[in-house]
């Protein structure tokens, strides 16, 4: 633990975040506007039987979450999880997995903040979209570039808010499916067999719809990246793991359930238009006035929040590979109140240009990038998983005690999830939205292998 402060002290990051913070970074994460929106292209492609595929996929993020806290309780050190996998995987491992993570995590950036400039334009169609997208940018570089205290109360609210609008959703759903509502009759649960049954399209369609689902739970390993940073590691980040038991369960499944079960699933909208939104038909249902702009709200919220803590963990990230050599030490300075500054102009340069590739290289480019993306956050997984399979052996071998916290029932726990993820990863290529995938991650896997060496190569050069 020693060597673990030490090195945070020598980070220059700071300990001020609380544990009401990091719980609701760690949800911030893993729930972005894909739950309000893009939930219905799993729909259409699964039928009602997409409960399964969420409820899957959430063992495995919740697997990862726990696999993450046993790690990082013991070594709450700055760069999360990529430094862990550098300390039971070797350097190679942790310069890939951090630089991929960076890459998958700029992506996602950059089409968080166009989707909020085309949100912010359902209520001004005129507004030119580069307007909001530059005025987002420099919001969220700003909130980034105070101080981390500052940036956790923000996220805690701007999460909050996707919070409370999915508890409210999941309650209403359930009492109109179950007592009805003011003038309407109980829905009763019939959609869920009542247009070509609970499976639809066959038991091989849910495991397509795995990669679509998989993809909403990414952000999952972002609580560890807030350990440098907790007032108390120790407790706050285990604590946030297991929170995310309850919530993913409750949100996703619980969600998704209720959704399945008011609309038919052919009509489920998988266009991404608010006013198609399933969370829209039932707050009209239940005559919210004015519902379609109360959830194009929630949408703006969620893309700010997520492009938020995308934009801190990138941040992280850079720092991280400053501090172990693997990136110019220019990136490692902090500033007087121990943010990365330096670190955030390149996430910043990398955000303008998956923005410019979103908008003016939409149907070449950019499918690519987001193939990169969900490619890079899967490896990443898997590397995860294996550092934790390390981490228990060498502790056994050392005769040093477990983690306070432990993945239930692992070793098998750890090699189910693995094997879950290696294959909606080699599933990848057969569905249309993520068939670049490999195209592009294999390549740029392979790119950062050789600058591994070239970087290694260089350093040893430097030292003697």
């Amino acid at each position: 633990m020693a060597q673990e402060t030490a090195r945070t002290q020598q980070s220059g990051l700071r300990r001020d975040l609380s544990g009401r913070q990091v719980g609701m970074i760690a949800i911030g994460g893993a729930i972005g506007t894909g739950l309000f929106l893009g939930s219905g292209l799993a729909i259409s492609i699964a039928g009602p039987a997409v409960i399964i595929a969420y409820a899957v996929a959430a063992f495995a993020a919740l697997a990862l979450a726990y696999a993450l806290a046993e790690m990082i309780v013991v070594h709450p050190e700055a760069g999360g999880f990529g430094a862990v996998i550098k300390r039971y995987l070797g350097g190679l491992a942790g310069f890939v997995s951090r630089w991929i993570y960076w890459a998958a995590q700029v992506v996602n950036i950059g089409s968080e903040v166009i989707a909020a400039g085309l949100y912010l334009q359902f209520w001004y169609p005129q507004l030119p979209l580069w307007i909001p997208v530059v005025v987002f940018s420099v919001l969220m570089l700003a909130i980034n570039i105070a101080a981390v205290r500052f940036f956790g109360e923000f996220e805690y609210w701007f999460a909050m808010i996707k919070v409370v609008t999915i508890v409210v959703f999941v309650v209403l759903g359930v009492v109109y499916i179950v007592f009805g509502l003011p003038g309407q009759q109980p829905a009763g649960v019939g959609a869920l067999t009542e247009h070509g049954g609970f499976l639809p399209n066959g038991i091989g369609a849910v495991w397509l719809a795995l990669t679509v689902v998989t993809f909403s739970y990414l952000g999952t390993e972002a609580v560890s990246m807030t350990a440098a940073e907790s007032r108390n590691p120790g407790r706050d980040v285990p604590r946030a793991a297991r929170s995310m038991v309850l919530r993913l369960g409750l949100f996703y499944v619980l969600g998704m359930l209720v959704v399945v079960s008011i609309l038919p699933w052919n009509q489920a909208s998988s266009s991404g238009d608010i006013t198609e939104s399933p969370f829209v038909r039932l707050f009209t249902i239940v005559g919210i006035p004015a519902a379609a702009g109360i959830m194009n709200f929630v949408v703006l919220t969620a893309a700010l929040s997520a492009m938020n803590t995308n934009l801190y963990l990138t941040a992280r990230m850079t720092h991280s590979l400053a501090l172990d050599g693997y990136a110019p030490k220019w990136f490692a300075v902090v500033s007087e109140n121990g943010v990365p500054r330096r670190a955030l102009v390149l996430s910043a340069v990398g955000l303008a240009l998956a923005a410019s590739l979103s908008v003016f290289a939409e149907d070449t480019a950019f499918p690519m990038l987001l193939g990169l993306a969900l490619f890079g956050a899967l490896v990443v997984w898997l590397m995860i998983f294996a550092s934790q399979l390390v981490f228990r052996r060498s502790r056994a071998l050392e005769g040093l005690p477990p983690s306070p916290v432990r993945l239930p029932g692992a070793p098998v726990t750890t090699v189910l999830a693995m094997l879950f993820v290696a294959a909606v990863l080699l599933t990848t290529p057969f569905t249309e939205q993520f068939n670049t995938a490999w195209k592009a991650g294999v390549p740029f896997v392979l790119i950062l292998c050789v600058a591994y060496y070239i970087v290694r190569r260089r350093g040893a050069a430097r030292s003697e």
